[in-house]
């Protein structure tokens, strides 16, 4: 039998020095500490919201930036895993270098010279993804309350990165081909910006192309008025109608202070998340430092298998084949559109990329309306989160690409029941 000293409660009321008393009060409860205040201005992605709100299978989603997955070329990047596992497993699965992978980057370098960007591997940084390039030049040039321009409306993810880095974000207009190089001229003079974020080619979400004479313009205007361009290209290759236009970066008013940004995650497969960025020397340098406190460098093997498909792969035929798939499917909705969204909408007709950018007629509200539209079983992004400046109310985002034509026809009937 315990004795009644023993006893939990009798344990409880004895004191340190063994005597027995009122026990101590407890310490008063410290508060846990808070969040960073660098995320007090930083919103959550609208689009990533919808995303998550339209997983059902039966939500036709206009929604997401996402590449078709029945395009994904599962036979080749599975036989470039298993050849790099069975030929070179030691070096594919240890730390590498901070750069990049060689292989790689030679292979990158001559897909740049294609497209009459001459460019040596050492040019390039490899990154998890396009969008950790941009966070690391971020990092890099922007210091809190620097000066940002941006094409307005924007993406989303670029306006994420600048609010964590505390930029003072300053929204440049456009018109329906891109940014307005007058609008541009008269910024730049007023504000000492550090860099201007530029989608030249496809814009997300506009799926606007900027015309030559511009991109000489914006050339000009950073030669004049000293910003870095951060040329923002992960569609440039998905083109379905008319000519290629040149880089910004291959301007030579500006070639040493564009900073070029490309991923594969288009063109290959977004789960690889590699990317990279072209960048003069000093500031390739400061990325590889800010990578190296990030992240080390991307991951050995995705990059080992990405080289080896690019060697034993014929790429261009794969993207070759995703074009024309995507062509239909574009087709299919620029010849929906008409029977699904009220008399007086406004669309524009892209050459390329994943979207087309439409605006309802005064007096609707895409933010409003999107609850009723997935409640037929159909979504899109409202367009008025991707601005900086004054939103239109009434635009719309609508991504073409995940769904063959005849999903794509069938989700254009479901969305004009939205205005029924």
């Amino acid at each position: 039998m315990h004795s009644a000293a023993s006893t939990p409660a009798n344990a409880a009321a004895t004191a340190a020095d063994g005597s027995s008393g009122s026990a101590a009060p407890a310490p008063a409860s410290v508060p846990v500490p808070g969040i960073a205040s660098r995320l007090a201005g930083v919103a959550s992605s609208p689009v990533r919201e919808i995303l998550a709100l339209t997983a059902r299978p039966e939500v036709i989603s206009f929604a997401g930036g996402l590449p078709a997955p029945e395009l994904f070329d599962v036979a080749g990047i599975r036989a470039a895993y298993d050849r790099v596992l069975a030929e070179n497993p030691r070096q594919a699965l240890q730390y590498s270098t901070t750069e990049g992978d060689p292989e790689l980057r030679t292979a990158i370098a001559g897909r740049l010279a294609d497209r009459d960007l001459p460019t040596d591997p050492d040019d390039l940084l490899i990154t998890t993804g396009s969008q950790q390039a941009l966070t690391l030049l971020t990092t890099a040039l922007v210091e809190p309350g620097g000066v940002v321009l941006v094409e307005d409306p924007c993406y989303l993810a670029a306006l994420q990165t600048f609010a964590f880095a505390g930029a003072r974000v300053v929204p440049v207009p456009t018109d329906d081909q891109g940014i307005i190089p007058a609008a541009l001229e008269e910024i730049a003079a007023r504000e000492k910006a550090t860099l201007l974020y530029v989608i030249p080619t496809f814009q997300n979400p506009t799926g606007r192309t900027l015309p030559a004479e511009r991109r000489a313009a914006v050339a000009a205007a950073a030669a004049r008025h000293g910003f870095w361009i951060v040329e923002d290209d992960p569609y440039g290759e998905l083109r379905y109608d008319g000519e290629r236009v040149p880089c910004i970066a291959a301007d030579p008013a500006a070639a040493d202070r564009t900073v070029l940004l490309g991923s594969f995650s288009k063109v290959m497969a977004p789960g690889l998340r590699l990317g990279f960025l072209r960048a003069p020397a000093g500031l390739r340098r400061a990325c590889v430092i800010t990578k190296q406190a990030a992240d080390l460098h991307t991951s050995s093997i995705d990059q080992a298998a990405a080289a080896r498909y690019l060697r034993d792969s014929d790429l261009d035929a794969h993207v070759a084949g995703m074009r024309a798939a995507y062509r239909e499917r574009r087709d299919a909705m620029l010849e929906g559109l008409p029977a699904a969204l009220p008399e007086g909408s406004r669309w524009n007709r892209p050459d390329g990329g994943m979207f087309i950018w439409a605006s309802l007629p005064e007096g609707h509200d895409a933010t409003a309306l999107l609850k009723a539209a997935v409640g037929h079983e159909v979504a899109y992004v409202p367009g008025a989160p991707f601005f900086c400046g004054e939103p239109d109310p009434g635009s719309m985002r609508l991504s073409f690409t995940t769904h063959s034509a005849d999903e794509i026809r069938e989700g254009l009937r479901r969305l004009a029941k939205t205005f029924a």
